[in-house]
């Protein structure tokens, strides 16, 4: 059974993102436990990787300040194990598939699910080429999440069908970043989801404001943010813990309130 449905259960989900290690692992995990506590309902955590293609020049700088912090995927590991004994708030993995690969895709999966991850997301794997990574993460009981993105309206479906935890739908074209609006018709990619598949859908990539973020929790299940809790990050360094849980805390609220 996925544990990520119940995130979803009976209400919408606010999903805030981070980059591990950006400004430190120690104020990464001090920021799970505060956006746990300001009204999260599950938490990506970014994996650093040196070349993230879906990412736009907020996230590409978070990942080069933790790569050159020493970050890895071993120490990512050893964090998620300190935070599993204080929090037990669903978690998802998000980074690229050479991450995986050259961590070894068995070992990195088994040790995801031995650590309580919940979730796996890989932006640059296509459906098509899911299969040596979903297999994997079905026999050790981790979700690998599947993005639709607005041009794949024939595809939606097919993904959709074989789509585990949630389904993570792209509002906008191009790389992650904040945008003024979203012109994208969320709310027929929802139902084309919906039409194949009872699940949950959470919408990501250029969501900044509480207002944008309650128009697209009316129209999904759920809201993902990245680059402006990533830009916090950037801008405060160690003391922006503070200002992350209040971001949550305002962004929880305008998703619950949907």
């Amino acid at each position: 059974m996925s544990k990520i449905l119940n995130v979803f259960a009976g209400k919408k989900a606010f999903i805030p993102f981070i980059t591990c290690g950006d400004p430190s692992l120690e104020v990464t995990e001090q920021l799970v436990y505060a956006m746990a506590g300001a009204g999260a309902g599950m938490i990506e955590l970014g994996i650093p990787f040196s070349d993230p293609t879906a990412e736009g020049p907020v996230i590409q700088a978070a990942n080069l300040r933790a790569l050159s912090g020493g970050v890895t995927t071993d120490k990512i590991f050893d964090m998620v194990a300190r935070l599993r004994k204080h929090t037990q708030i669903s978690l998802a993995f998000m980074t690229y598939a050479n991450v995986v690969f050259s961590y070894g895709t068995e070992r990195f999966v088994r040790q995801a699910a031995e650590l309580g991850m919940d979730g796996l997301i890989l932006p640059d794997v296509p459906f098509e080429e899911k299969e040596e990574f979903d297999g994997v993460c079905r026999r050790h009981g981790i979700d690998l999440i599947s993005l639709i993105a607005p041009t794949s309206h024939e595809r939606i479906r097919m993904i959709a069908k074989e789509a585990s935890g949630f389904v993570y739908c792209v509002s906008s074209l191009g790389v992650t970043g904040m945008r003024s609006e979203i012109t994208t018709d969320i709310g027929a990619m929802v139902r084309l989801v919906k039409e194949e598949k009872d699940i949950p859908c959470a919408v990501g990539f250029g969501i900044s404001t509480p207002e944008q973020a309650a128009r697209m929790a009316s129209l999904s299940d759920g809201v993902i943010v990245g680059s402006a809790i990533v830009k916090l990050c950037g801008e405060y360094g160690r003391d922006c813990v503070l200002h992350v849980s209040n971001y949550v805390k305002a962004m929880s609220e305008a998703v619950a309130g949907a």
